[in-house]
């Protein structure tokens, strides 16, 4: 099988993404739900195509203000509809605002959605999963395993070969604390 690690290597999208952001710990919160988000479109398409229209998604939900989001009206969603620098699907559109207005909640049900994570960490990628699809829309299997993958919450993202596994291996992520043993 073939790991991103290889894929990404001197590809002018895809290195930069896993040489700066893929499996570095977030804490920030218009930072996660900008993986979130991204993740969420993906679905069904390539991860490229996402990286092309990325600077296009922050641009379009507001620089992933979560406050400006759950602001969003009819008038607003039909902005995104007809918007072709992102993916211009409903179910993911209206997916992106509700799963804005469940973060906006969580800030001060759980201290927002990087302490709301930490809080639920550790758990097997099954139980994210059903914990992801209970909480937010449009998070299945995939999608929760990347995005927390992406984030450091789950082991995955690079091989112990990659120079870049080291540098995430210093800031010491959520998921190597536990070990990789106890997501198999």
């Amino acid at each position: 099988m073939t790991s991103y690690c290889q894929i990404s290597k001197d590809h002018y999208l895809h290195q930069p993404y896993h040489d700066m952001e893929y499996g570095f710990p977030i804490e920030d919160e218009a930072a996660l739900f900008e993986r979130l988000i991204l993740e969420i479109n993906q679905a069904g398409l390539s991860w490229e195509l996402i990286l092309k229209k990325k600077n296009g998604f922050s641009i379009a939900y507001d620089g992933y203000d979560i406050d400006k989001i759950t602001a969003y009206d009819d008038n607003q969603r039909q902005r995104l509809l007809n918007n072709s620098d992102i993916i211009r699907n409903k179910l993911k559109i209206n997916a992106a605002i509700h799963n804005a207005n469940i973060i906006k909640d969580m800030r001060e049900a759980n201290g927002g959605f990087a302490a709301w994570i930490a809080a639920e960490h550790p758990r097997k990628r099954l139980d994210w999963v059903k914990l992801f699809k209970k909480t937010f829309k449009f998070t299945g299997g995939e999608i929760t395993n990347e995005f927390l993958m992406s984030i450091g919450y789950l082991p995955g993202a690079h091989i112990e070969s990659c120079p870049i596994y080291k540098k995430i291996a210093k800031l010491n992520p959520p998921w190597m604390q536990i070990g990789k043993e106890f997501y198999q």
